[in-house]
């Protein structure tokens, strides 16, 4: 016999403000709403303000929610087996102290991304596809609170005045969420997850995203020192590449990141991690990227790491790379490393400074070594597509060459996965000089290849 089942007989009075959370595809009964309703109730009647009470850590809080669970469901007299009474438990226990039924999606291991488009519309992100899942909120407020819950934690706030918000939960995903008026059709939430167990080059080589070949010359640039940009589009994977770059930096290093929120997870033990905070109610107190890169330069840094350059930080960026700060690692969005320089000029004149053109460029070229172009192909993976070094001027252009590219000619197999891989282009760049004369070792032989053009 089914939970519903066993739950029919049971009644009383639905409490309108206390949110229930769907677990299976189905919508559950209304007896099970009810029963579940009733108990959240009763426990947040019995915890009163303890649930609030910052004296108390996460775990301690969970032992007092699930012994007072115990004791309401006895007392219920409902007749479960052991596996319904603790499913019923843990709905609830995540309800009251979790995010609902975004619990388990977090949970999930396969899941990378959780996108809310209402209360019962829930998209995951699994192994590249987007699909809809069976899990849904119980109403707009029941979705309300989960996100109130997220952003109460690392001291934001969101609500008709403020409707909009960057946040992250406890593990380092990241979190955007938009309530009305904004969001015409409910409360909007996204979730990017981060891996709690980061991953590395050789994680990357084994999805495919690069070779072993890429990984070797990557850790050499870092490794001299080399300004790199790593360029892509919205989801492509570039924060995980960057974290995959900052794990080459020798350690012993003073390293400065600054992020809007806390993603990077890098293993060094000189590490000065630096959050960008937003205005508050009065709309003052803002502390912006620009101005924690320029206070980084006064906190004597061997690498400055910057997890996307979105505006005009671009230009205290590009200066630091050109006044001593080498070995810089920073992201932005483009598609292609031409439309990266194109983007990095015009975020440099969002600074606000009025540039002749042809002196970004000069910036651009003086500063910029590499850029790795990374992108979500349409078979779900996300590939290094262009690995190209930064060569200089020619007249008013920029000049790049590439050094591998993705060999997009190699076809699909029957799954419709790419069979390409990078291909060395024949090219030797510049910067392989600097690998001889500061000793890294490194195999030039790995450039051999069909010469192409620059561009």
């Amino acid at each position: 016999m089914s939970i519903s089942d066993r739950l029919a007989s049971v009644s009383g009075p639905m409490a309108p403000h206390i949110a229930t959370v769907t677990p299976v595809p189905a919508a559950p009964s209304d007896a099970v709403a009810t029963v579940k309703a009733r108990v959240t109730e009763e426990l947040f009647k019995r915890i009163g303000s303890r649930i609030n009470d910052s004296s108390l850590t996460e775990a301690a809080l969970h032992d007092i929610v699930r012994e007072e669970l115990i004791s309401i469901i006895d007392d219920e007299q409902l007749m479960l087996t052991l596996d319904e009474r603790n499913r019923l438990i843990q709905d609830i226990e995540d309800d009251a102290l979790g995010l609902g039924p975004l619990q388990r999606l977090l949970q999930d291991s396969a899941v990378s991304e959780i996108m809310v488009n209402g209360f019962d519309r829930i998209y995951v992100e699994r192994h590249g596809k987007i699909e809809l899942s069976s899990s849904r909120f119980a109403s707009e407020p029941h979705l309300r609170r989960a996100i109130e819950r997220i952003v109460s934690k690392v001291g934001r706030r969101i609500d008709e005045s403020s409707p909009m918000v960057d946040a992250r939960l406890s593990d380092g995903s990241r979190v955007n969420a938009v309530v009305p008026p904004l969001a015409v059709k409910g409360s909007s939430l996204t979730i990017r997850k981060f891996s709690e167990t980061p991953l590395t080059a050789e994680d990357l080589v084994g999805f495919g995203s690069m070779t072993p070949q890429i990984a070797d010359l990557l850790r050499a640039a870092v490794e001299a020192r080399l300004n790199i940009l790593v360029s892509g589009g919205t989801g492509t994977g570039k924060t995980t590449l960057l974290n995959v770059l900052s794990s080459f930096i020798p350690t012993g290093e003073r390293i400065v990141t600054i992020e809007d929120a806390i993603e990077l997870n890098l293993q060094q033990d000189h590490v000065v991690q630096l959050e960008s905070r937003p205005p508050n109610i009065e709309g003052s107190g803002e502390i912006s990227i620009r101005d924690l890169v320029r206070n980084s330069l006064r906190m004597r840094p061997d690498r400055i790491v910057v997890g996307e350059c979105r505006s005009g930080e671009a230009l205290d960026m590009l200066q630091a790379m050109n006044t001593g700060h080498d070995g810089s690692i920073s992201t932005l969005h483009s598609n292609s490393p031409r439309d990266c320089i194109a983007r990095l000029e015009t975020l440099v004149l969002m600074a606000g400074m009025d540039l002749p053109l042809r002196a970004i460029r000069e910036q651009v070229a003086s500063a910029v070594d590499l850029i790795v172009q990374i992108q979500r192909l349409r078979d779900g993976t996300r590939r290094i597509t262009h690995v190209t070094e930064v060569i200089g001027m020619e007249g008013d252009v920029v000049t790049l060459q590439d050094a591998f590219v993705f060999d997009f000619a190699a076809g699909v197999d029957a799954a419709g996965t790419f069979l390409g891989v990078q291909e060395p282009t024949g090219v030797r760049p510049r910067f392989s000089d600097k690998f001889e004369e500061m000793g890294i070792d490194f195999d030039l032989s790995v450039f051999a290849g069909a010469p192409r053009r620059r561009r």
